[in-house]
């Protein structure tokens, strides 16, 4: 996948190649609405998925998968909406909009593009920590299938996630030394190749673990619980695992498409989203109805499966590898902004705009700059030392996919619609849209309580 300037705009830089000046004249576009269906799902599919059996093991046979579908249509309209937004204005010679935060810059000003950037930059820095948990846990995984396949499945096999994290973020701080995204292209392929392959073994696993059992377990309302206030903060808790696992509207401006590119976007959204919800439908029913009550948080690292042994190390090691790469689509954008507003307050500075050669034997000669190393060392550090303090995957993951989901996905969209519509106030558009963005906003808000009253608990107990 190529990599465009927009990557050094606070964006997801994992789908689109163009030059900087493109929106000052036009070029020629590549993409096609099968790339876009393409790069969509490539986006969408990622460490989310492993959480959606557990999520709909709380909510039961009835609210789990009609959540799913909620927010896929959620998805939809905040696409449509954004879709509408690639070319300011919509007529009078427009220009294309190249990301994010560029449009939210151009239709609501300076001052909203600000506090979008916090959300931006907060959303990127939580994913990678929530990537040291997933795969530290991953690891673990890997030597409890082992421990489980030769001493048995009644065998105690603990084992500590917190090594595994350190020495995860030992490989990322090396990796972080990637000068950017056009020096990673490989690394992107990578890790969306692993993405498909676990989640392909998680769904295939929970299949034939129905097959097995001849039967399909849980019940329409979930698992039982002591009270029904713990029930309302894990429903609310699920509700956050699937707001994490579907938008995907900070990368839908740097898509490539050929114009008219609302129109394009708007198809290739509608035909990714069913392909995807489908798909985790089929993760999330089909790894409830192996477990019922006893679905474990991340499908494959729960120990739900045994066996084969190998086909679950196989699995982890998909998933090890894609949060390998997946760490660096996420911390670079925030690397790209730190560097950029460093060299711009301090123009004079050699510790932040010099480089230095070094020759290590073995290796090629590298250009190494003491700011580069000394920041993106300490950001990689502190995502570390945070998701040791908080291991916990599926309350992260719910606070992450709450928190971001009614800004991110809802409220910038559909303020910039409505300025690229001309939509006045108290017009029957007007008022649907606001009713549906407090309704997000309560979905937000009831989703961060009850995560984050879920993350005080793990960390109390």
């Amino acid at each position: 996948m190529g990599v465009g300037e927009a990557a050094e705009d606070q964006q997801l830089p994992l789908l689109r190649s163009s030059s900087s000046n493109e929106r000052n004249q036009p070029l020629k576009r590549t993409g096609t609405l099968r790339t876009a269906v393409a790069h969509i799902i490539t986006g969408v599919i990622g460490a989310g998925v492993l959480s959606l059996a557990w999520s709909v093991a709380q909510l039961g046979w009835i609210g789990g998968p009609l959540l799913m579908l909620v927010f896929a249509s959620v998805t939809i309209l905040s696409t449509n909406l954004l879709s509408d937004c690639y070319r300011y204005p919509e007529s009078d010679s427009p220009t294309r909009v190249g990301s994010y935060l560029e449009a939210v810059k151009v239709y609501l000003g300076e001052k909203s593009q600000t506090v979008c950037a916090i959300f931006v930059q907060e959303s990127l820095y939580g994913t990678g920590i929530a990537y040291v948990i997933t795969a530290a846990g991953s690891v673990k995984a890997i030597q409890r299938s082992n421990c489980y396949h030769k001493e048995g499945h009644e065998a105690s096999c603990e084992y500590g996630t917190s090594l595994y994290m350190l020495l995860f973020g030992l490989v990322q701080i090396v990796m972080s030394q990637i000068p950017d995204f056009h020096n990673m292209e490989w690394l992107s392929v990578i890790a969306a190749i692993m993405s498909f392959t676990y989640s392909f073994i998680g769904l295939g696993l929970g299949f034939a673990k129905v097959i097995e059992n001849g039967k399909i377990q849980g019940s329409l309302t979930g698992v039982p619980t002591s009270d029904a206030a713990d029930k309302l903060w894990l429903a609310f808790q699920a509700l956050g695992d699937i707001a994490f696992a579907y938008p995907y509207s900070i990368i839908v401006l740097e898509i490539q498409s050929p114009p008219p590119e609302n129109q394009t976007m708007k198809k290739a959204s509608k035909i990714a989203i069913f392909v995807t919800t489908f798909f985790y439908l089929c993760c999330g029913c089909f790894g409830y109805a192996a477990f019922g009550d006893d679905t474990p948080g991340n499908l494959l690292t729960g120990f739900g499966f045994y066996e084969p042994y190998w086909l679950i190390d196989f699995a982890n090691a998909c998933i090890v590898l894609h949060l390998v790469g997946g760490y660096q689509i996420f911390s670079q954008p925030v690397f790209a902004v730190a560097e950029r507003w460093s060299r711009k307050k301090y123009p004079s500075s050699g510790f932040v705009n010099n480089f230095y050669s070094i020759k290590v034997p073995l290796l090629p000669r590298f250009q190494v700059n003491p700011f580069r190393l000394c920041f993106r060392t300490v950001y990689v550090v502190s995502t570390t030392a945070i998701a040791m303090i908080f291991p916990y995957f599926n309350q992260v993951l719910g606070v992450l996919g709450a928190l971001n989901f009614w800004p991110l996905a809802i409220y910038f969209p559909v303020e910039m619609y409505f300025v690229q519509k001309k939509i006045g106030a108290w017009t029957k558009t007007w008022v649907v849209l606001r009713t549906f963005s407090l309704a997000c906003f309560l979905v937000t808000v009831v989703g961060v309580i009850g995560s984050v009253e879920g993350l005080i608990s793990a960390k109390l107990s």
